[in-house]
């Protein structure tokens, strides 16, 4: 579901920024053209061709005469600085528009924002947010959707009172973003690397080159196929998506879950445009049980919990790794002391098996990424 409060230029600009952190868009990779891409969107020219100049204003991609667009060698290097400061600008220019929305004259607008900035500056400096107070007054969780993590900021509470965790889903790679643009404070990421075959450290090294953060293993979870009671079409695997042309519902770009599929169908030599369905989005894994239990789609891709708790069938594919990324200057900070305390609690066990669909021998486990 799009946000309508965000330009839809905007939104092109970022789901491309996530293909290059992915690593799905490499150096010298070209994007479609400005008329293929509308055409796939369903949008003006004019639109693609605002957010490819937003990307190559940021240094992420350069436009070649008769060569098209393409990313830059130095996209990844460069990228976590640059998406930190495209956010800032994005959000200036979302201000802009609801004020001119709003009936006030851009003149109006930027005036406002001068007197708003010398207002700020007279504050006392000990009034101005800075990254230790806001974690004292607890976590900011960005990333990728599961139950448990419903579970965390009920768990914390009764943990400690004065600790809280804020969560927000945009998906595995949208937290790494986040990260990098120092919006969260937390990732959950299941970002599988097929080069590697490994899970979550390749994709830090790449977006966030020089960091040092903790891989806090949460647990590990059943990936699969989320199917009616019965499984009446007989899905076996996922090459049947294409050959029973069964209407499957899809998780956002951007998410692990996507990142798996798109890997899995390019290994089969599998189309997207096969999978009947590709382009329907589910933000959640609850969202996609609700799909398939609605009979808006006869098949999803999820986790088992989702299907259990919606009372509905699950083909499990594979077992995903899900850590909470935490940033070296986060770690040693009391509300992240207090996620780690509930983490290894014998309540919070109890409380991730009665879901079903998990696996916590290696909850707890911390992999330092330098």
């Amino acid at each position: 579901m799009r946000d309508l409060q965000t330009p839809l230029y905007l939104e092109i600009a970022e789901s491309i920024r996530r293909l290059i952190a992915s690593g799905e868009l490499g150096p010298d990779d070209q994007l479609p053209t400005i008329r293929e891409q509308a055409e796939r969107l369903g949008c003006t020219a004019g639109t693609v061709s605002r957010a490819y100049a937003t990307l190559a204003a940021e240094g992420l991609v350069v436009g070649h005469r008769g060569a098209g667009t393409r990313v830059t060698a130095n996209a990844l290097q460069a990228a976590p600085g640059t998406w930190r400061w495209a956010s800032l600008v994005n959000l200036a220019e979302q201000f802009l528009l609801e004020a001119v929305h709003g009936g006030h004259s851009p003149a109006q607008a930027e005036t406002a924002l001068s007197v708003a900035i010398a207002r700020w500056r007279e504050l006392p400096s000990e009034s101005m947010p800075t990254p230790s107070s806001t974690l004292r007054s607890g976590l900011r969780f960005v990333g990728s959707h599961d139950l448990v993590v419903e579970l965390l900021p009920r768990m914390l509470q009764r943990h400690d009172p004065t600790a809280s965790l804020q969560v927000k889903y945009v998906g595995s790679l949208g937290g790494l973003i986040a990260i990098a643009r120092s919006e969260a404070d937390v990732a959950g990421i299941h970002l599988w690397d097929a080069s590697t075959d490994c899970y979550n450290a390749p994709f830090v090294r790449r977006v966030l080159p020089g960091r040092s953060v903790a891989l806090l293993t949460l647990f590990h979870r059943s990936l699969g196929l989320i199917l009616p009671p019965g499984n009446p079409d007989r899905v076996r695997s996922l090459s049947d998506l294409a050959r029973l042309k069964v209407r499957f519902v899809n998780r956002q770009p951007g998410s692990g879950t996507r990142v798996w599929l798109d890997a899995q169908l390019r290994t089969l030599s599998i189309p997207t445009e096969a999978v009947l369905g590709y382009e329907s989005v589910a933000l959640t894994h609850l969202e996609v049980a609700k799909a398939v239990m609605e009979g808006n789609a006869a098949v999803g891709l999820g986790i088992q919990a989702a299907a259990l708790s919606s009372g509905l069938s699950f083909l499990p594919l594979a077992q995903e790794q899900y850590d909470l990324l935490i940033p070296k200057e986060v770690w040693d900070a009391r509300p992240a002391q207090v996620l780690r305390e509930v983490v290894g609690s014998l309540d919070f066990r109890k409380s991730v098996m009665a879901l079903g669909g998990y696996d916590l021998t290696a909850t707890g486990k911390v992999t330092w990424v330098q």
